[in-house]
């Protein structure tokens, strides 16, 4: 079994924002395999399936995302998992818009919803997807910029990375994490 965490923060304000990539990947992925998520007493939004022949639970914390840990940690007692089966979708200002890096570990890197879990689960040995939301080109504040609704151009690169995105999570739980960061991130960005 497998735990896929997307990160963001619950509420309609917040749909679309930068900051809820993690929430709208999960919500395609669950979109194209006609899952429909529901609150669970681990303060998540969550559903359970089997794709590609293994068990998977999708999880939207609805802790808000400086608190994402708690439900996260909750998730993991939960269904019994080791760090090594959870995989967490966030968005990441230093990566061009649409641009997906895999990693295994490693800190925060300023990412306060990543820095929850690490806070919360004792580890940050467990792997992530990163996708790419880049900087403000303006002297927008980058916490304003990451509150902010994607705009048309960014809607339509993100879009056109939803298969390399599923294809990311495939080779994670597939082959593993060592399989998925060597075929993703080898790819030019879009």
């Amino acid at each position: 079994m497998y735990l896929i965490v997307g990160l963001g923060n619950p509420g309609e304000k917040y749909v679309g924002s930068r900051h809820n990539v993690g929430f709208s990947f999960l919500d395609a992925l669950a979109g194209k395999n006609n899952l429909v998520f529901r609150l669970s007493p681990q303060q998540a939004l969550v559903t359970e399936t089997v794709l590609w022949q293994t068990r998977l639970v999708l999880a939207k914390p609805m802790t808000y995302m400086n608190a994402s840990g708690m439900a996260v940690a909750s998730l993991i007692d939960r269904y019994a998992l080791t760090p090594e089966r959870i995989l967490v979708i966030h968005d990441d200002i230093d990566l061009a818009p649409g641009r997906i890096k895999i990693v295994a570990g490693g800190g925060a890197g300023g990412h306060r919803g990543v820095s929850s879990l690490i806070d919360s689960l004792g580890t940050k040995e467990f792997s992530r997807i990163k996708i790419g939301v880049g900087r403000p080109l303006d002297a927008t504040p980058v916490d304003q910029y990451v509150l902010a609704r994607f705009n048309a151009d960014e809607r339509q690169v993100l879009a056109d990375t939803m298969e390399l995105f599923g294809k990311g999570v495939r080779l994670f739980v597939e082959r593993g994490i060592a399989a998925a960061m060597n075929h993703i991130n080898s790819l030019k960005p879009l």
